[in-house]
This record gives C-alpha cells, structure tokens and sequence, in this order.
C-alpha cells in the first residue's frame, strides 16, 4: 500500500522535497566557504521552478535562497567574531581576511564609514563584494544585531536577481537544461567581469 501511494507522488513534488533542502544546505555553504557560486545555484533552481506546474515554487526559491544565505552569513560573522577576539584568531577568520585584498577593504571600509549597514546591500549585489564589508564590519566591531540589519534586505535582493536571471533563461527556452545553461553562463560572466576589468586596467596602466 505504501509503494503504491509512493508510485503516484508526482515527479515535481519528489524534485521539491529533495531540491528546496538541497538548495538551502548548499547556499549556507557557499556563505560559509566564499567557493560555492551560489549566485548560479539560485539562478537554476529558478529555471527548474520557472517550467514546473506547481503553485508558489519561484516564491519558495526566493524565500528559500534568501533565508539561507541570510543565515549563511550570520554564522559567518559570528565565527569571525570569535576570531577577532581570539588571541589565534581562527580558520574562518583567516579565510574571510584571504579573500580581502587591501585595497577592497579599504573601499568597503570608507563605504561602510560613510553609509553605515546600508552598505551591506550592494555588497551582497557586487561580485566578490561581500567578503570586504564583511571584514570591514568585523574590524569595525559591529554588533551581530547591527550587522543582520543591513544583511536582511542585501539576502532579499540578491536573492531577488539571481531569480530573475533565472527566470530570464528559463523564459527564452522551453527546456529548463537549455535556461540553466544561460542563467549559469549570465552569473559566472558577471562574477568574472570585475575580475577582468581591473587586471585589464592594471595592464594598460
């Protein structure tokens, strides 16, 4: 009786009981280790929900991508808290200062100086921006309290645009490997084009 019941689940509710845990667990690790390109992780799971019949699934990628990134780096900044206080720092805090380098901290520093936790939501929406703010507001000593704030609505609309570019490479084709495949393509080009516009910078200075 319960093969049975199990043989008539429809594909799309099996795909969302083992693709919205997946997606969640996925985006707090890239929040945790800055490697994962969660950007694209929303952006096809949007695709996924953009050409599936069920009711609310685009809201449940938002509300799902946005809360965990949310509580991603909440626990990111906790554990870099830790570090700041500890006389060996630590592993997290060694990683968040890595993937600093000197001159974005000291943008995210006059930035942060200047606008306060508003700052957090365009770092949240600049490629490779977050990891700058973040340390900025560790070295600032900015209480969690203050700092989750500003990072509610940065998840909310970085959230919010990967979705869209999700639903844009899923509206331009009607199989979703075909829009993953463009929503993967448009988020790994906007994460690699600051990269390359300041080494070409360097090179013709």
């Amino acid at each position: 009786m319960i093969l049975a019941e199990a043989a008539q689940v429809p594909p799309e509710s099996t795909q969302q009981a083992v693709g919205y845990p997946s997606l969640f667990l996925l985006i707090v690790l890239g929040a945790l280790v800055p490697v994962v390109p969660t950007g694209a992780l929303v952006s096809s799971a949007a695709v996924v929900a953009f050409h599936q019949t069920a009711p609310f699934s685009l809201l449940l990628v938002f509300g799902v991508s946005a809360l965990a990134a949310f509580l991603g780096d909440l626990a990111l900044y906790w554990l870099g808290r830790r570090g700041m206080g500890s006389k060996n720092g630590s592993r997290w805090l060694a990683a968040i200062r890595d993937r600093a380098p000197e001159d974005r901290l000291e943008q995210a520093q006059d930035k942060l100086a200047a606008h306060g936790v508003l700052v957090l939501v365009l770092s949240r929406l600049v490629p490779a921006g977050r990891i700058p703010v973040m340390l900025a507001c560790l070295m600032a000593k900015m209480p969690l309290r203050e700092f989750a704030r500003g990072d509610a609505p940065a998840c909310l609309a970085w959230a919010l645009t990967y979705q869209l570019i999700g639903i844009l490479g899923g509206s331009l084709f009607s199989e979703p490997w075909e829009g993953v495949a463009v929503a993967v393509g448009l988020t790994v080009l906007i994460s690699v084009a600051p990269t390359v516009w300041r080494r070409a910078r360097r090179t013709a200075s």
